[in-house]
């Protein structure tokens, strides 16, 4: 998940550097790091739709409430810019059935990942309260702390993480063919 926040001064089409993204800054014993830097991210049900436990993890680990409403599937609009199925909702593309989403290790793994992004417009004096705050299930072991960063250097930031590089890719393309107005 994709959630930028933009200043509400700014003006209705923000530069760059205007917004903002959250990142989550966490432990993967898998990847060696007590330290990962990465999008958010939740769980999605089989029919590949932004499910409740989605949801809830976003609650969890950002403590926003995103509706369904709010979000724009990243994954399904550059499908549609490459012209694969038209029906909404439709996840599945011309090449082999494939559900639409960013397969991080095709050749070890089915694992998918829709992209989805969110905007939001928040007081500039809230921004510096997204930074260090402490969020996750501390009972299940959930040590995740917030990190707020540019969206022009979030690549240097979180460059490690696979799904934060693809939906950076997605939503950039997205923007400059004006397919997303987030």
């Amino acid at each position: 998940m994709l959630v930028m926040l933009i200043p509400d001064d700014c003006p209705a089409d923000p530069r760059p550097e205007d917004r903002h993204v959250l990142l989550t800054v966490q432990p993967r014993v898998a990847a060696g790091s007590l330290e990962f830097v990465e999008l958010p991210a939740g769980m999605v049900d089989e029919k590949g739709a932004f499910a409740g436990t989605a949801a809830k993890e976003i609650k969890e680990e950002l403590g926003l409430d995103i509706p369904v409403e709010g979000l724009v599937c990243l994954s399904d609009l550059a499908a549609k810019a490459a012209g694969e199925g038209e029906g909404e909702g439709d996840q599945e593309v011309r090449d082999g059935n494939l559900p639409r989403g960013v397969f991080p290790s095709p050749g070890a793994c089915d694992e998918f990942i829709p992209i989805y992004a969110h905007e939001r417009r928040i007081p500039r004096a809230q921004l510096g309260e997204w930074t260090g705050k402490l969020t996750g299930l501390r009972d299940q072991g959930e040590r995740i702390t917030l990190k707020l960063v540019r969206l022009d250097e979030v690549w240097k930031v979180a460059s490690r993480d696979g799904k934060t590089l693809a939906a950076l890719a997605l939503w950039e393309g997205l923007k400059r063919e004006g397919k997303v107005c987030l």
